[in-house]
Parts: C-alpha cells; structure tokens; sequence
C-alpha cells in the first residue's frame, strides 16, 4: 500500500471506534463538548490568526485569486464567528434517536424508523479553514465521527482550527478520533479517501462530501468509490415576472448578484419576462452594483451597448460580478429555459401574482425555490439548521442546506411479542 493509503486506514480504523461511541453518546455530552469547542477556539484566536497570516503569505505569493485570498483569510471577528457557530451548533435538536414514523402490524409487530448516525464522514473542501470547525461540530453532534482534508494553501490554519476544537471535545470526553484532520497535503489522500469503501479490509467511510471548486468536485464524483454528497454547479437563475413590482425586482436582483459574488447561491443568470416594464431598469441597476451584464439579442435590442452573451453563458458559474440576462416569453418560456439550463441548485422567481409563483415553485426541479427573495438565502444558517456542510443537489438522502438531519440516517426497530412467520 502507499504511504497516503496507509495512512488513511489507521485514521479511518480510528474514526470507526470513535464512531461507535459517538452514536451512544447523550445529547447533553454531545452539547458540553462542543461547548467547550466553542471557547476552546477563542481561547486560541491568537494561534489560529498567526498560523491563517502564514497561509495568507504563502497564498498571495503563489497569486491565489481575491476571491480565493478571501475565502482563506481570517480576522478577529471571523473567528468568533466560527466559535459562535460551534455553539449554536450544541443548542440544535439532536437528530438521533428520534422517530420517524411507527407503525403496528396487523399480527401485533410494532415498528420503528429511528434516526441513527451515518458512521465515519469524509469532508474534501478547498480554502475556507471555517469548514474545519462547521463540519466537524456538525458531524459530532449528528453522532459520527469526521476525516477532514482541508485544501494546501489552508494547512496551517486549519491545524490550529483542530487543535483547540478537539481539546474541547476531549476536555468533556469526547474522543480525539471524533474530528481527525488529514495531516498531509499529498494529494494521494484524497484518492485514498475518495477509494475507502472497505473492500481493502481497512475499515470504510460512509460518506464523501466535497466542499470547493468544479474541478475537486468533479475529480470526487468521477473517482469515488464511495458514496457522494454535493452539487457541481450553482448556475442559479432569478426570472423576474411581468407582474413583478420593480423596487423588489431590483432589490432582490442586485443582492443576488452582488452582495457576495463568490458563494454557490449567487445568480449567475437573471430571465425577464417580456411583459416586465422596465427591463432597462434592472439592468441599469446591476451595472450601477459594479456587474458586468452579459444580454441576449432580445435584451440587447431594448438595452443597447451590452456585451452579447454566447452559448456558453447560459451554462456558466461566474462566481464574479458578471451575469447573463435575457428576455422570455412569460413563465413556460422561463420554465423551459430553467430546465435547460439550471444546475438544480437554487432559482427563486419574483412576481405578485400567486398563481405564477406557484406554478414555478412547484415545476422547477431544484434543491431550493424561492419567491420574492434573495438566491442569497441558499445557506443553512439562513434556514435556521445552524451550520451547514454543504448543498446537496442531488435527490437521494438529502437536498438542499445539509445539516445535522442530512448527516444521519435511519433503521427500523422492530418490537415483537413472540411473532414467527410460519
């Protein structure tokens, strides 16, 4: 075996002991230890914030983008905002051990579905160091221990991050092996984690979930062997309805566009129904936010000096101050084109006219569809589940902002009283 092989199997073996205490531990234990996370990160804001200005010079140096140099970077306050999120993690319901349903049989067998911890959670995830600490609080209280591999140019604030958050855990007995941090940035980690589906005899990891660019997600979900939790794309789409009123519309367009152009929820392409009064106006207002606005040939003719979009617009994450734009005839034109196109991320519609909204709300296959809001809320803070691990797009186990609930599963729990089949 390679030394990344080796080295995965040792940690999966122990995440697996982890795990298997986790599952059993009380909430109240659960709650204390990442309580104690929580200060524990704030105790180390000094290390945490030397060791992130080290992976800043080393990542300006290699001429990281500014978005990426963003993601990276830490201050004080983004600090106590990862401890604050550890904590509000601790005061969530405990998903596990909750019932899902039951049923009595007519021959008297009573049955259960429980919720259960999923086992050993693998996080592959690029820049953001804050991912190391929402994950792994996450994880623990879901009752399932983590395997985290963070991205090179995040290293050493990502060891700092897991240094003070697994003292926490351990200070309230919660073991090490619960939130482990790959220790190496050889990329052959990651292919042996994405590989570790037990058929080698180590012990397997359950769960894949890739946080970061199209190219780490693409490499996961075409080289794993093991199961895939993620979404590749948020091309996301407003369509601003002939009904629409145009003081929302704007508001609405400009901060899903522009109030972080870098983040999976940002829309990417705005779609304006043909019967919308003032077309100009919107765009106008975007410009006016600092975004490039790419128009297709109807929007061009009423909004002259634009840069015509091409083919490839209508199919591309810009994670930029750039957007498509362009006419449609009403809501069967914005459906047809949403489902040409979307990623099946999130697409929000703003319109006063309910039948409309409903219309859209109920045919657009997405994870997440909002009316008269902000693509923006595509988070799971904003949807009140704390933290989040990621978005989820596809449409097994789970969709959308994936939080504790998305990090457990379930088994059914029979209660028989004597009962044979015969």
């Amino acid at each position: 075996m390679t030394d990344a092989t080796t080295l995965l199997a040792t940690m999966t073996d122990r995440a697996r002991g982890a795990a298997r205490l986790l599952a059993t531990l009380p909430t109240a234990v659960k709650a204390r230890g990442l309580l104690a996370a929580a200060q524990a990160l704030r105790d180390a804001a000094p290390v945490i914030l030397e060791a992130n200005a080290s992976d800043m010079a080393k990542a300006t140096a290699a001429g990281l983008s500014g978005a990426m140099l963003d993601r990276l970077k830490l201050d004080t306050a983004r600090v106590a905002s990862m401890a604050d999120g550890v904590a509000a993690v601790a005061a969530l319901a405990d998903p596990v051990g909750a019932v899902i349903d039951e049923s009595v049989r007519p021959n008297g067998l009573r049955l259960r579905r429980v919720r259960v911890p999923i086992g050993v959670i693998g996080i592959i995830y690029e820049s953001r160091p804050n991912v190391t600490a929402d994950a792994a609080a996450l994880a623990v209280m879901a009752g399932n221990a983590v395997i985290l591999r963070g991205g090179s140019e995040a290293i050493e604030s990502n060891r700092a991050i897991q240094t003070a958050l697994v003292a926490g855990l351990v200070a309230e007995g919660i073991p090490a092996d619960a939130a482990q941090l790959v220790p190496t940035t050889d990329r052959a980690a990651v292919g042996a984690m994405l590989t570790a589906d037990g058929s080698s005899g180590a012990a397997a990891i359950d769960l894949i979930v890739p946080r970061g660019g199209k190219g780490l997600v693409a490499r996961v979900q075409a080289e794993a062997r093991v199961p895939v939790l993620a979404h590749l794309d948020g091309i996301n789409h407003i369509y601003v309805d002939g009904s629409a009123d145009p003081a929302m519309a704007k508001a609405i367009v400009v901060d899903a566009k522009m109030r972080r152009t870098g983040v999976c929820g940002a829309m990417e392409t705005l779609l304006i129904d043909r019967a919308y009064p003032d077309p100009a106006g919107l765009v106008a207002a975007l410009s006016a936010a600092g975004c490039e606005v790419r128009g297709g040939p109807g929007l061009r003719a009423l909004v002259p000096g634009l840069t015509p979009t091409t083919d490839a617009d209508w199919d591309t994450e810009y994670l930029d101050a750039i957007a498509s734009a362009g006419l449609v005839d009403g809501i069967d034109g914005a459906l047809r084109f949403i489902a040409a196109h979307s990623s099946h991320h999130t697409d929000a519609i703003v319109t006063a006219d309910e039948a409309v909204a409903t219309r859209f709300l109920a045919e657009v296959d997405s994870a997440i569809v909002l009316w008269n809001a902000s693509t923006q809320f595509a988070d799971g803070g904003e949807f009140g589940l704390g933290a989040e691990i990621g978005i989820a797009t596809g449409r097994l186990h789970a969709r959308g902002p994936v939080a504790l609930e998305g990090l457990t599963t379930y088994k059914w729990v029979g209660y028989g009283s004597g009962q044979v089949r015969g």
